[in-house]
Parts: C-alpha cells; structure tokens; sequence
C-alpha cells in the first residue's frame, strides 16, 4: 500500500522587514496609535512648509495681503486634512499627506495676469476676482480628471509612464523650490544652514548603521524630528 504523499507546509506571511528591510509597516501592519501619532505630525511639518510657499508666491500677486494669505493657507491645510483621511480610507491607504500641488501654479500665474484682472485698481476687489477665475478653472480641470479616472483612460497613460520618466519630474519641481525656500534660509542663517547640516549628517549616520536595530531604527523613523529638536 503506497504512503500518503508528504502534506505541504502552509505558506505562512512574513514580517514586513523580512520582506522589504527597508520598509517597516504596510497596509496590514500599521503602526501602534501613539507611533502613527508622531509619524503623522513629523508629516505635517515637513508638508507645512512647502503648503505655505504656495499662497506667500501667489496671494501678492492677486492684490492680497497678509489677512487674505493667512485664510488662503488656512483652506489648503484644511482641505489637505480632508483629502488625506480621504485617501487614507477609500483610497490607497499609502502614508502621504495629499497637500496642495505645484502642478497648478504656472497655469494660476497665467491667470492672474490676465489683462481682464489688470486693469481692478481695488486690491481686494482683484484678489476676489482672481480668486473666482482661479476656482473655476482648477473646477473645470478636476471634472477632466474625473472623466479620465472613471474611464479608466488613466490606466492607458499610468502604462507609459515609469520611474524613470517621474524622477526627473520631482527633481525639477524641487529645484524650482529653492528660488523661494533658500532665500528665507538666507534671512536667518543662524537656525537654518546648522539645521540643514544636522539633517543631513544624521541621514548618513542612519544610513550607514541601517542593518542595525533599535536606535538606528528610531533615527530613521523621526529623523526630521529629532534634527529640528536639537
């Protein structure tokens, strides 16, 4: 009588870090509440920044001032808040916070120095003008966007696109950062060239001990924390 073939072991899921080392939590495995916590603010203060670079290159050029600035900044923090929650529970539930895009700031500039807003000798009286101008342009394109998606002829383009074709992207759009962020830098040279030092010793340090544990885990994790603490 022949033996019963061998029983198969159970595939069982490995820990996250066996899979990827240099990933720490998925989509199955979040973070504890209090770490999620600290997380999530260390991304809101690395957002914060590039958030407000936005209105403070925009809002004078509508004819706003400081009050008008404050509520634009206002508004994209708390629809960036929505947007997040929103992408965190129905979308791809990734850990990024879904902040104001630089995508729309050339065609906003286009805009705003219409000759049909030129010619509004009332500063207010411009900045609500602009500010309207702008609101139904950015709703028409969010209706294309919304074709495109549900079409799924986003899927066709998502094809042709590739690492390779995004990194430039970013890096161009960083580098049309440092017009605006250094100069700011530049007027408080005491805080801002040792913070950026600090920061970037520290991400060699954890760089070069990440095959350890424990410490060298917690570095990596609130890096941008830590550096601005010290």
């Amino acid at each position: 009588m022949a033996a019963p073939p061998p029983k198969q072991e159970e595939l069982q899921p490995h820990a996250v870090r066996d899979q990827l080392p240099a990933v720490s939590y998925c989509l199955t495995s979040p973070p504890p509440w209090p770490e999620a916590i600290l997380l999530g603010f260390q991304h809101y203060v690395v957002m914060l920044g590039t958030t407000v670079i936005i209105p403070t290159a925009l809002v004078p050029q509508m004819g706003g001032g400081n009050e008008e600035k404050a509520r634009v900044v206002q508004t994209l923090l708390f629809v960036a808040g929505i947007n997040t929650l929103l992408q965190s529970f129905l979308g791809t539930r990734l850990p990024a916070v879904i902040g104001g895009s630089y995508t729309f700031v050339a065609p906003t500039i286009s805009i705003v120095l219409a000759a049909r807003y030129s010619g509004i000798a009332d500063p207010h009286e411009k900045f609500l003008r602009t500010m309207r101008g702008t609101q139904g342009a950015l709703i028409v394109a969010s209706t294309l966007q919304i074709i495109m998606g549900f079409s799924g002829l986003w899927r066709i383009v998502v094809r042709l696109l590739s690492p390779l074709s995004a990194a430039p992207l970013v890096a161009l759009v960083g580098f049309g950062l440092y017009e605006l962020g250094f100069p700011s830098v530049a007027k408080c040279i005491e805080i801002g060239l040792p913070e950026i030092i600090l920061l970037v010793a520290l991400s060699q340090v954890v760089h070069a001990s990440s095959g350890q544990d424990g410490q060298a885990a917690v570095l990596c994790d609130f890096l941008l924390t830590i550096s601005e603490a010290l």
